[in-house]
């Protein structure tokens, strides 16, 4: 059923739990980390699109700077995503992004430049990210993660797990996200 919404539905029906109208969105985007999400997904769909594609890049610019989210429409997002709260987010446009993910404030995912670790993070899907989380590197996180607030992370991460720390340490646990994920697409 839910492959009969579109994105901006499925990430929406994250926030709710319900499926919403088009009238119903908008008016839920009085709440600033919504109507970025709404923004950046409608960049993304027109992205490609000459005067539709800046248009909607200018707006989202224009909420970058109001609410300090720093998410491009290059990022590659899965459907039902979530910013749990708004300020400062910083993503790198190279990241990859699972379904199902939640990011909250503070948080960095982020290019790393040199070392054993050069490149950019991949999220896989239901992965929660806490506040001031910092994820560094070309490294790969698997599906069902939880990155505790203020962990700092270089390294692999396998699914099914919990990683708290700095440095990080990993804890594998079967249903990491079982209660941190809620309305799943």
């Amino acid at each position: 059923m839910a492959e009969n919404y579109s994105i901006i539905q499925k990430d929406f029906f994250r926030e709710s739990g319900k499926w919403l109208t088009t009238f119903q969105i908008w008016l839920k985007c009085f709440n600033p980390n919504l109507h970025y999400v709404y923004v950046l997904r409608k960049s993304q769909k027109h992205q490609e699109t000459p005067f539709l594609g800046l248009f909607w890049r200018l707006v989202l610019r224009h909420f970058q700077i109001k609410y300090g989210f720093q998410i491009y429409p290059e990022t590659k997002i899965g459907e039902g995503f979530y910013l749990g709260h708004w300020g400062m987010v910083a993503i790198n446009p190279k990241v990859i992004i699972g379904k199902n993910c939640n990011i909250a404030q503070g948080v960095s995912i982020a290019q790393s430049n040199r070392g054993k670790q050069k490149g950019t993070p991949k999220l896989g899907d239901e992965v929660w990210v806490g506040p001031n989380a910092v994820i560094a590197g070309g490294i790969t996180i698997g599906d069902n993660v939880i990155i505790a607030p203020n962990t700092y992370l270089s390294e692999d991460v396998p699914s099914n797990s919990l990683v708290i720390g700095n440095p990080c340490r990993i804890f594998n646990i079967a249903n990491a996200t079982e209660d941190y994920i809620n309305n799943k697409v």
